[in-house]
């Protein structure tokens, strides 16, 4: 039983997906017919475009698309939070590399945008290097008639595991985000994901009123709505829980240490876990004893290298969009599987993040369990012309279609142009700014 977003939003899981939008219905082309159609040998870029989409919420998306001679054009994301337009002009400034280039060299245009200029790495510059590659590796894809999957070695496993979040549980439409009345509803919501075939779900189990961040009552109040959906789940239902980085290394320790009788799969960004502080990492390490994971703010397998082979966190959290792309995500992945942890994809963006790290997924064997912020809303379907995600009872499938598996319909980006939102800050109760 197949599922596609809109069934899964308006029928549940009891409903297969019985749509696809006819532009995406052909059948795969054989590996013959796309040779005789495409000469991979011959391909060259010709122009390289970009495309900001209101998100309908507090960002943006940032996509690309890359052409060539060909007719063959390749999808990439950089989406950055509160960085939209800064990424787009770090994608169009590599515009004077690309354009005669074959898009077929991903690792030496990887290396060239990212060794070539004299200031490299950082947030914003391997955002726009993320999309490039990406979308460089759809080109490919397509250009041979293959899912980018099985050009990265093939299956490692029969289908990914995957999970949703809290924010998605109260979700109703693109434009629409209901919160629960009550936190007997919000429970209710709980027990109701784990009828319709989920393992896993993340929720957030540090309570921020306003944007006040207050260490003592997100504590208590957090243990205890984490105590009450363990046992409207029971023992075995997989629980991530997020604090996301709004606590410091005292206040994240106590927590660590009272919600462990509750077993979560895995605490998240205790505090800011990232390499720069790993005195910081170290005291949460040695101090707790639960499962910790981190690494969505990092931007390299160079930020990772320590996290992994100090073994101060249980699973690592790469996002495909920030990291520099599918290759990068590989490398950081095959970092980690030397020192035994996990890889579990920070994947909050849209479709083209959620079927990019899917790829790398498949053919990975420690990315085991993949987050979706994608693929339950029916604005998906219209964006990406049909779109192309299948998953069932908390597992995704292998896209079969080559490169990426979707293309970006421009018409309908037009039709949500970008918006300028304002920065969200977290402040202490004496005003000051905290992290987000």
């Amino acid at each position: 039983m197949n599922l596609d977003r809109r069934s899964f939003l308006t029928a549940g899981l009891a409903t297969a997906a019985a749509s696809l939008t006819p532009r995406l219905a052909a059948a795969t082309p054989t590996l013959g017919q796309t040779q005789e159609k495409y000469d991979v040998r011959n391909l060259r870029i010709t122009d390289v475009k970009t495309y900001l989409v209101d998100a309908g919420n507090d960002e943006n998306y940032v996509y690309v698309k890359i052409f060539t001679n060909q007719g063959i054009t390749g999808l990439g994301e950089g989406t950055l939070s509160g960085k939209c337009l800064t990424v787009s002009t770090a994608i169009l400034e590599q515009k004077r590399y690309l354009v005669g280039k074959d898009p077929t060299e991903i690792e030496r245009h990887w290396q060239a945008i990212f060794r070539g200029p004299r200031y490299r790495g950082g947030p914003v510059l391997m955002s726009a290097l993320s999309a490039i590659e990406i979308a460089l590796w759809d080109i490919l894809g397509k250009a041979v008639g293959l899912p980018i999957w099985r050009l990265l070695g093939g299956k490692a496993r029969d289908r990914v595991r995957i999970y949703c979040h809290e924010g998605y549980l109260f979700r109703e439409s693109h434009r629409k985000k209901r919160r629960v009345k009550s936190a007997e509803e919000e429970i209710e919501q709980w027990v109701l994901r784990k009828q319709e075939g989920w393992t896993c779900v993340k929720g957030g189990f540090f309570p921020v009123k306003g944007q006040a961040v207050d260490f003592r009552p997100a504590i208590r109040e957090g243990v205890e709505h984490l105590a009450n959906v363990r046992a409207a789940v029971g023992p075995d239902f997989d629980i991530i829980v997020e604090i996301h980085a709004k606590a410091n290394p005292q206040a994240g320790i106590e927590f660590c240490n009272r919600v462990e009788e509750f077993r979560p799969l895995w605490v998240e960004e205790v505090t800011q876990l990232e390499s720069e502080v790993l005195a910081e990492v170290r005291q949460v390490r040695q101090q707790t004893r639960v499962p910790l994971a981190t690494g969505e703010r990092l931007c390299s397998r160079y930020d990772f290298g320590p996290l992994c082979s100090e073994r101060l966190v249980d699973v690592v959290m790469p996002d495909v969009v920030h990291v520099g792309g599918i290759s990068e995500m590989r490398k950081i992945a095959a970092l980690a599987e030397t020192f035994r942890v996990d890889v579990s994809p920070h994947n909050p963006q849209s479709e083209v993040s959620t079927l990019a790290s899917l790829h790398v997924c498949m053919c990975t064997p420690n990315c085991n369990l993949l987050e979706i912020g994608s693929g339950q809303d029916p604005f998906w379907n219209d964006l990406f012309c049909g779109g192309y995600f299948r998953y069932e009872r908390g597992y995704a499938f292998a896209p079969e279609r080559p490169g990426l598996g979707i293309d970006l319909d421009e018409t309908v980006a037009a039709k949500f142009p970008y918006q300028e939102k304002e920065i969200d800050l977290y402040r202490f109760p004496d005003g000051s700014i905290t992290d987000r």
